[in-house]
């Protein structure tokens, strides 16, 4: 039986604990790429948190039912890497025709997402020991984890979106306009996340 406890440390982890772009540091390109606007980043949020829920769940079958089975787990990360390219078709076509602004807006950084470690570092994960127990992770933790990871991508877009919009008209020095004080708020928020990490139920999420 599934223990919720474990759904939690889980959660909490895969958001601010373990926060793929702000403790991690994955997933940096559409992290600046996208987060001049809050729009363009809820956009971008969603489209990977769909991405990593269904590549969590894909990858997770694919390994445990065929790659480790057959001892091939060395081909983990080119299988997983196609997996989530055919996510990322499959989301870009839907946006082109349900949604040609948001698809205009994301722009390159959409088929980016395919080569996004975070999206592939969920999946890799998932398939090595779960952090909270040391044993490996079960679908249902698997998928939580990639949908909870996702959340975590997006929290951190948005908080940096939503800075970067006051950003353009504070006095920012010059020199710092763009992508430096991108890159310094980035640093700040990233110090402030570090601060979660004393939310830790057991001494291994947090490191």
């Amino acid at each position: 039986m599934m223990n919720p406890i474990s759904l939690i440390e889980i959660s909490i982890g895969a958001i601010f604990i373990n926060n793929f772009v702000l403790s991690r540091f994955l997933g940096l390109c559409p992290f600046f790429g996208v987060s001049k606007k809050v729009s363009s980043a809820a956009g971008m949020g969603m489209a990977v948190i769909f991405v990593m829920t269904i590549a969590s769940s894909f990858s997770w079958v694919i390994f445990n039912y065929i790659l480790h089975p057959y001892h091939i787990e060395y081909l983990r990360t080119i299988v997983f890497i196609l997996v989530i390219a055919g996510l990322v078709q499959l989301v870009e076509m839907a946006l082109q025709k349900y949604s040609p602004t948001l698809y205009e807006s994301l722009g390159i950084f959409l088929p980016l997402i395919t080569t996004n470690c975070a999206v592939l570092g969920v999946a890799i994960i998932n398939t090595d020991l779960n952090q909270t127990t040391g044993s490996p992770y079960t679908f249902i933790e698997s998928l939580l984890n990639g949908i909870m990871s996702g959340v975590g991508f997006s929290l951190a877009l948005l908080l940096m979106a939503g800075i970067r919009e006051k950003t353009e008209f504070s006095p920012v020095p010059k020199a710092l306009e763009g992508l430096p004080i991108a890159f310094i708020t980035a640093g700040l928020m990233a110090l402030a996340f570090l601060g979660f990490s004393g939310l830790n139920f057991f001494p291994a999420v947090g490191g």
